[in-house]
């Protein structure tokens, strides 16, 4: 939730599949907090079957909480510019999945929703995969929160 300083809280949840994608997903969470915010909780590693592909690479995921003073597109812009810097090359595009070596999605930005061309908060398919779920209850207990706090609508 924002506060009056303009700080804002996001969870991103973060994972990739090629390559060493725990020192990738170590390199990401340190350029997050260099350029883009403070991380303030982090999840345990997740293994997982891919999700909506076939792929004989096994992902790895977090789920990161992370206080911010950039608004939604500057936070995706600065994330969709990490994945580059890390090797991603193509963007997920309509359903169709493919192996990656980083992927960060936004998950919750406060309590917003949004529902443009660009961006959907909070993420619509967050509650679909357990990879994303069970580290995002991981992070809030962190936090002494539940996901009715965060997300009233859910």
């Amino acid at each position: 939730m924002t506060d009056s300083s303009g700080h804002h809280t996001a969870y991103l949840g973060i994972g990739g599949n090629i390559g060493d994608t725990k020192r990738t997903i170590d390199t990401c969470v340190a350029l997050l907090g260099e350029q883009v915010g403070r991380i303030t909780h982090r999840s345990q590693w997740y293994e997982s079957e891919p999700w909506g592909f076939a792929s004989e690479h096994r992902f790895t995921n977090i789920v990161v909480a992370l206080d911010t003073t950039l608004n939604t597109i500057q936070l995706l812009d600065a994330t969709q510019d990490i994945e580059r810097r890390l090797g991603r090359t193509e963007k997920s595009q309509g359903a169709v999945y493919h192996d990656r070596t980083i992927d960060i999605d936004l998950l919750l930005y406060d309590n917003l929703k949004i529902d443009s061309l660009r961006l959907t908060l909070p993420h619509p398919l967050m509650l679909q995969r357990r990879f994303v779920t069970v580290p995002l209850v991981e992070v809030l207990k962190l936090q002494q929160k539940t996901l009715n706090e965060i997300w009233p609508t859910c």
